[in-house]
């Protein structure tokens, strides 16, 4: 089966080759979908002049930000792959772990995978170890415990409203068959993207199937984009998504 890896951008310039570089290397087939929505840090001059034309790679553009979700829609309508990955345009998250995402839709075990961060017993043993990092070490901001609680409070509230238990709703890595996001009428323009298709395809009454995987997390100097604001909205979102389409 083929998969396509969807890749949005923005503003992205210091860790795009190096995720490209990691994406081409996974031994699967696959082709790589990327959309720059309107950066400003040389991002889409690197895209245009070093990997427009390359093969298995085609490259998109936004003239202007109009967010992460309006990326991923602009991506899918040129994929072609039976099988559909997100992936962020930074170093968070393990290219290794595709093989393990990708196996229980080609066993067809699943047709949704998450790649959780806290699955399994040790999750909670890795959530105190982020924890004490973040909060009680060197790192230690305020800022950083609204991350932390809103991940709590999205699986929590997916328990209650769609009687589903994930443990890592605002993962990247979200895995679909093909044809299964592709049905679905996504509005999102933004980080909404997340809690917008979980809520989705639980509706359709498809479980989401996760498997562990790895996660380096960067801080917002590093250039992390999401903000406690994002995450207020995505609740709603759910919520939202419960009562209409």
């Amino acid at each position: 089966m083929k998969l396509s890896v969807l890749i949005p951008v923005y503003n992205e310039a210091k860790t795009l080759s190096d995720v490209i570089k990691s994406v081409s290397s996974v031994d699967i087939d696959k082709e790589i979908i990327i959309v720059d929505d309107g950066s400003t840090d040389g991002s889409k001059d690197l895209l245009d002049t070093r990997y427009k034309g390359a093969p298995g790679i085609k490259i998109l553009f936004h003239e202007a930000n109009m967010g992460k979700g309006a990326a991923i829609k602009t991506a899918l309508k040129h994929a072609t792959g039976d099988i559909i990955i997100i992936q962020d345009a930074d170093l968070e998250y393990n290219t290794n772990d595709y093989l393990k995402l990708v196996k229980p839709i080609e066993d067809k075990r699943a047709s949704v995978v998450y790649g959780s961060r806290f699955v399994y017993v040790h999750r909670w043993l890795w959530m105190w170890h982020w924890f004490q990092n973040r909060f009680l070490g060197k790192h230690y901001e305020i800022r950083y415990l609204s991350h932390f609680l809103a991940i709590l409070s999205f699986n929590f509230l997916i328990r209650i409203l769609y009687n589903a238990n994930i443990t890592d709703e605002a993962t990247c890595y979200k895995v679909f068959r093909a044809d299964i996001i592709k049905s679905i009428n996504l509005k999102a323009t933004g980080f909404e993207f997340c809690p917008e298709i979980t809520a989705k395809v639980l509706k359709l009454g498809h479980k989401i199937y996760e498997v562990p995987i790895r996660y380096h997390p960067r801080t917002l100097e590093e250039g992390k984009k999401i903000r406690w604001t994002d995450g207020v909205y995505a609740l709603w979102v759910l919520i939202k998504y419960r009562f209409v389409d």
